[in-house]
């Protein structure tokens, strides 16, 4: 299988590419940077590719674009925000205009999203039909969802992945925990209701691979484990298995005031989120319980 992927050098890019080279994929990643061999090439998330290039997609057995500035800062900024939004948004056009331009198109495009797709929704479970929320991450998967959808139109089989919190002690969230955690200064954030959709790294790489040999999964799916849990939940299961307290409390008013909009996206928005397609379509979940799988990532 020969496999496009852009975003390679991220978190779960990194993870896929360990998996793909144990499978014998042939792999081409796509960067800002300068080819460092033929197995590299140029790719601008403003500009796309260069038209000396696009010879080398014909005929591609997969796309996988997990390509997009990063969410996480002090707080969001207008030009932060726009940041976020464009590399998503305009990067992914400039992709399907590249797939246009091809005599053969990829078999397949699996391309990034997230559970902020819902927004923040409460106690109610959200499924891969449940509408989409009207917060600032919410327009921008919807905005980046529609892009990604013109693949289909053209004929190429396309997987919106709606990935939540990838537990892994390399990057992400739970990365970030880490120290304060450690350090005994971790604990509930607000009230410790809301809910937080989380999945092992381990199991993101599964299910890329899933989606890629699985002609018939298309669509939006929810890539997190059948078990969300609350914000108290996690932190108090995250205490136990580091063997740290977890009495401190990060009050609501202190979220809004040191990470403004940010911090109510990331830490206090409650998203219940169920992956009903990869259930449906008999996935089998290495981890499905929370204390194990922290247990795994930061071993």
């Amino acid at each position: 299988m020969k496999i496009l992927i852009t975003g390679a050098s991220g978190l779960i890019g990194t993870a896929l590419r360990t998996s793909f080279e144990k499978k014998g994929y042939e792999m081409l990643l796509a960067s800002r940077s300068e080819p460092k061999d033929d197995g590299h090439i140029r790719w601008n998330m403003d500009t796309g590719f260069a038209e000396e290039d696009l010879p080398r997609l014909e005929g591609l057995d997969a796309v996988i674009h997990l390509a997009g500035e990063g969410i996480s800062s002090l707080r969001w900024t207008e030009e932060k925000k726009k940041a976020i939004r464009d590399s998503r948004v305009f990067g992914t056009r400039t992709m399907i205009e590249a797939f246009a331009r091809l005599e053969k198109k990829p078999k397949v495009f699996v391309s990034g999203s997230a559970v902020g797709f819902y927004g923040d929704r409460g106690d109610d479970e959200m499924t891969e039909t449940s509408s989409a929320g009207d917060t600032f991450l919410s327009t921008v998967c919807k905005e980046w969802e529609a892009e990604s959808r013109r693949a289909e139109d053209m004929g190429i089989r396309t997987v919106l992945l709606r990935t939540g919190i990838v537990l892994s002690k390399d990057g992400g969230a739970l990365a970030t925990m880490l120290t304060p955690f450690k350090l005994g200064v971790g604990g509930v954030v607000g009230n410790g209701k809301q809910w937080m959709s989380w999945v092992s790294l381990d199991d993101v790489v599964q299910i890329v691979n899933f989606a890629l040999e699985n002609e018939g999964l298309r669509g939006a799916v929810n890539i997190t484990s059948p078990n969300p849990v609350t914000n108290e939940e996690f932190t108090k299961t995250l205490g136990s298995v580091l063997y740290r307290p977890t009495f401190l409390s990060l009050p609501e008013f202190a979220v809004n005031f040191v990470f403004g909009e940010m911090g109510v996206a990331l830490l206090l928005d409650s998203t219940r989120v169920i992956p009903k397609r990869l259930l449906d379509a008999g996935f089998d979940f290495k981890f499905t319980e929370l204390k194990p799988a922290i247990e795994h990532a930061v071993k």
